[in-house]
């Protein structure tokens, strides 16, 4: 049976337009999984609304702390909301509603009415409120509840996805360390990988962006050993993006640089063995997603001359890796000689037969 598509995903920056433009009188509900960013993401566009950020956080709440407690007034019963979603001074702000999939199901039915409504029994919020939800998907392994049909009828479901440059050009703004950002230029998937079965560390936006931060407190206390660097980063990632982090970082990895570098110049080569197989990597990548190709204005002759010439200086171990499977890829970019030798020596035939 075939499995239904996806629902289409938005970006964060994407995700921040869509509630300045329809916040005030359409609830939103973004769903993502754990450490995109979705709350900074609120944060960011309340600030920049100049609107008063007020939270509750799902799995810490009751529903009296949204529907409030009665109090007599004559003869009457009143419910009075608490003073987070009902300001004295009846101005606009920003009610974000984080991990709301993870509230108990009581607590869910007892925002019906303000995601719908905008009101809190015989109260409406001030005009102009903003009311934004956000929490992990079911997939997510992270304590996530049965969304009912009824809340799920009443709010604009988000789904929000990482983009890499969206956060290759944050993590520039925010001073995410350099080596960071480089890692992650260089092995995107990296940025954020699936929730793992069991309760262990795995990379995400957010874990990068602690990590630098971890990184560099321990840089500033002198105590940032090759150690301590394998510390931090398999407290944070997944193991196998640590330990690639790291023996980067030991082998020079903000030297490194895009494949078509080495293309245009294999002087640029690394020495280390462990950080020219990472090249290795990157080349076959670029090849296989049909990035690599003669820069504008330069002659197809002459970009083949340089392919050549890289194949050439990366030495036959390495030269046998990058053509595996890619043979008419590389030959479609001009390698001739080099390519044909290798094959033959892998095959066992002298070479100019």
């Amino acid at each position: 049976m075939t499995q239904p598509a996806p629902p289409p995903a938005v970006t964060l920056s994407q995700a921040k337009e869509l509630i300045r433009c329809l916040a005030d009188s359409e609830s939103l509900l973004l769903l993502a999984p754990p450490g995109v960013g979705k709350s900074e993401a609120v944060r960011q566009a309340a600030r920049e609304a100049g609107l008063e950020l007020r939270s509750l956080l799902g799995t810490q709440i009751a529903p009296e702390d949204v529907s409030g407690v009665p109090k007599l007034v004559g003869n009457r019963a009143v419910f009075c909301p608490p003073r987070l979603l009902l300001p004295d001074d009846n101005e606009p702000f920003c009610l974000f509603l984080d991990e709301l999939p993870a509230a108990p199901p009581e607590v869910q039915k007892a925002f019906y009415s303000l995601l719908l409504e905008r009101r809190l029994g015989e109260y409406r919020l001030p005009k102009g409120t903003w009311v934004v939800a956000a929490g992990n998907r079911s997939e997510d392994r992270a304590l996530v509840r049965t969304l009912s049909s009824a809340l799920v009828n009443r709010v604009f479901v988000v789904p929000v996805r990482v983009d890499l440059d969206e956060w290759l050009a944050w993590a520039e703004r925010n001073g995410v360390r350099p080596e960071i950002r480089s890692f992650i230029r260089h092995v995107p998937l990296a940025l954020q990988r699936p929730v793992p079965a069991d309760p262990v560390p795995f990379s995400t936006p957010r874990a990068w962006a602690l990590l630098s931060r971890d990184l560099q407190l321990a840089e500033g206390a002198g105590k940032l050993s090759r150690d301590e660097r394998r510390a931090l980063a398999f407290g944070r990632l997944t193991p196998h993006d640590a330990g690639l982090f790291c023996a980067l970082c030991e082998d020079g990895l903000a030297d490194l640089r895009p494949a078509a570098d080495y293309i245009e110049n294999p002087a640029l080569l690394p020495a280390s063995e462990t950080a020219m197989w990472f090249v290795v990597n990157r080349v076959r990548q670029a090849i296989g997603a049909q990035q690599l190709r003669a820069p504008d204005g330069q002659p197809a002759p002459a970009f083949g001359a340089k392919v050549n010439t890289f194949l050439a200086a990366v030495g036959e171990e390495y030269r046998f890796a990058l053509m595996l499977d890619q043979v008419d890829q590389w030959a479609a970019l001009g390698a001739n000689a080099v390519m044909l030798d290798t094959l033959k020596t892998v095959t066992g035939l002298p070479p100019g037969e």
